[in-house]
């Protein structure tokens, strides 16, 4: 009898004994980066020249392009540009985001790796840069659907809330998109800001709609009256607000099954994800997601490679 295992089994992961074996310092972390990003072809971020030059001592950096005339490592250009973390600890912080389905917390990153709280906040932030929001059109069938990220008014001191009413109020909508074909998902929060929370309106959802489904596409949603008026689709919807969830292919499921891994990680993980930095987690959630298919190692891989050619400064993330 052929044996199934749960999840996606087929995968080839690395243990946290196979990693440090593999990684046991700065050098080798350093080397891994390396390769990643050039594949033994080193070449200069700044003109992309070739005839680079490694420098004696490494000072200030280790290699230097005589074409430019400009000193360069594998951090420049790239999320980690400045950072004082060993590379090692990067390494480390991009597997442990890679593979923690539901997130890591900065409060745990910091204890894990041996950085300051603020440190691994940051480094988290930038992390997170490296994944994509799954942008590529979807050819469908797909499933779209919203919900609500934010603290229960009933929970909230008397002084920050807001009195009218619950429910949705004091929340951020997320939007999301499901191909039911290819499994991957994309996400969007929402614009439109109000006093009462953050939602999406029927012409900026129809717009997201647009942009992200080819088409023509099967398109199936809950009754929400702001998909009325999807044309461009096969518009299959179920009426959630009747106790419908289910008929026929017409269903939301999959991109629910996505909401509530979110939420797990909002709830069990994070506690709070403010407005301003939601989009950054949203796009953690979409990345890590889409990438589950792959090994350990591509997926951290890929996440490195959408670090490069990219800068977040502190300024950027409390201004």
């Amino acid at each position: 009898m052929a044996y199934s295992a749960p999840g996606k089994h087929y995968r080839q992961g690395i243990t946290l004994i196979e990693l440090f074996r593999m990684y046991p310092n700065d050098k080798a972390a350093r080397e891994w980066f390396e390769e990643m990003r050039w594949s033994g072809h080193r070449c200069c971020p700044h003109c992309g020249g070739v005839e680079t030059m490694e420098v004696p001592n490494e000072k200030p950096m280790p290699y230097w392009c005589p074409d430019c005339k400009s000193y360069f490592s594998v951090r420049t250009d790239t999320v980690m540009e400045r950072s004082k973390v060993p590379l090692q600890k990067w390494l480390i912080a991009i597997y442990l985001m890679s593979t923690s389905l539901k997130g890591v917390s900065s409060m745990k990153l910091h204890r894990d790796i041996g950085v300051t709280q603020k440190t691994a906040w940051m480094m988290a932030q930038k992390i997170r840069e490296g994944w994509d929001n799954g942008d590529s059109t979807m050819g469908g069938p797909v499933e779209v659907d919203d919900t609500y990220i934010g603290g229960k008014e009933r929970n909230k001191h008397n002084s920050k809330k807001l009195k009218a009413g619950s429910g949705y109020v004091g929340k951020t909508a997320v939007l999301g998109m499901k191909d039911r074909c290819t499994n991957r998902i994309t996400a969007e929060v929402a614009r439109v800001d109000t006093e009462w929370g953050a939602k999406w309106d029927k012409p900026t959802l129809q717009a997201f709609v647009r942009e992200n489904a080819e088409k023509g596409a099967e398109l199936y949603t809950d009754d929400n009256p702001c998909y009325k008026g999807m044309v461009d689709f096969e518009h299959y919807s179920v009426k959630h607000s009747a106790g419908e969830y289910v008929n026929g292919m017409a269903h939301t499921n999959g991109v629910e099954s996505f909401w509530a891994m979110l939420k797990r990680g909002y709830n069990g993980v994070y506690h709070k994800m403010s407005f301003k930095h939601l989009p950054r987690y949203v796009r953690e959630f979409v990345g890590r997601h889409n990438l589950r298919h792959l090994d350990t190692k591509d997926q951290m891989a890929v996440l490195y490679r959408g670090m490069e050619f990219k800068r977040l400064t502190w300024k950027d993330l409390t201004s």
